[in-house]
């Protein structure tokens, strides 16, 4: 009589309020839930303080995956060549690829934390063991709801939030918007000059690729420059509050809905590192 084969649940942490607030929701539905990591080993010191106060409340270890491997050994073999949104070589290379080492040819379960209120798509991987499933997605959770899991559980919002960075990921993370490089900059002085020095040409092109679309590191920085990131950002707040005052007024005159103003260099990023 042939035995059942062996299932996996498997739930990717990412440093982000979405996937910590499944953690907590699947805790106690899922007990044998595999809670892992990709630590790239250049994420910010906030999102390895989060993931242990996640651990704590789990009463569980997260699986830190590419322990030994990080960053700097796959910079090098793209020689020297930085990722951007056209050269995501991070994102297999240091996400994708040790999710499906780590889950082998294992009847996978992946739990995702896409909301009900989100219109995007998860990492949807191509091996046919791995399943992704969204119970946010099927219970009807949105945004509201996971700010509310995560305040009861006392567990909280991810730190860096607490100084204006909106996503996890590497410090350095080209997703980035200006206003949270600037607020790096202010921050973790250390690593804004860290990402800085990845900034050269590159060897075998001699182009000059930058972190920031746009613009160096060193340009950014510039006091002047700075002020007008900041003066540019407090900008788009007020026309963003703006918009929202005036929503029922124009639903009134039917006018055509309008795509939000993004902020500069503000793409949606990498969601296997933002979730």
């Amino acid at each position: 009589m042939a035995t059942e084969k062996r299932v996996r649940h498997i739930l990717s942490l990412s440093g982000g309020k979405d996937s910590a607030a499944l953690a907590l929701y699947m805790r106690d539905r899922i007990p044998n839930m595999e809670y892992i990591f990709s630590d790239t080993r250049k994420e910010l010191p906030e999102t390895y303080e989060y993931l242990e106060r996640i651990s704590s409340y789990l009463g569980k270890d997260v699986i830190r995956l590419n322990a030994d491997i990080g960053f700097d050994h796959w910079y090098e073999m793209y020689g020297g060549m930085i990722p951007s949104n056209h050269r995501r070589w991070c994102t297999r290379a240091l996400k994708l690829k040790p999710f499906e080492q780590h889950c082998g040819d294992d009847e996978v379960i992946n739990y995702v934390g896409l909301r009900a209120d989100e219109d995007r798509s998860g990492y949807i991987s191509h091996k046919s063991n791995i399943k992704a499933v969204y119970p946010f997605k099927e219970d009807g959770l949105i945004l509201r709801d996971i700010e509310d899991i995560l305040k009861t559980s006392g567990v909280g919002m991810p730190p860096y939030t607490k100084w204006g960075r909106t996503r996890s990921g590497c410090y350095f993370c080209f997703y980035q918007q200006k206003i949270e490089w600037v607020r790096l900059k202010e921050t973790h002085p250390d690593l804004y000059d860290k990402a800085k020095a990845y900034e050269k040409p590159y060897v075998q092109t001699g182009n000059f690729f930058t972190w920031s679309q746009g613009e160096s590191l060193a340009e950014l920085e510039q006091p002047a420059r700075v002020e007008q990131i900041k003066r540019e950002h407090v900008i788009r707040i007020h026309r963003k509050a703006a918009r929202k005052e005036n929503a029922t007024l124009m639903e009134v005159f039917a006018q055509s809905d309008q795509a939000e103003e993004p902020d500069e260099g503000d793409d949606q990023g990498c969601l296997i590192c933002q979730l």
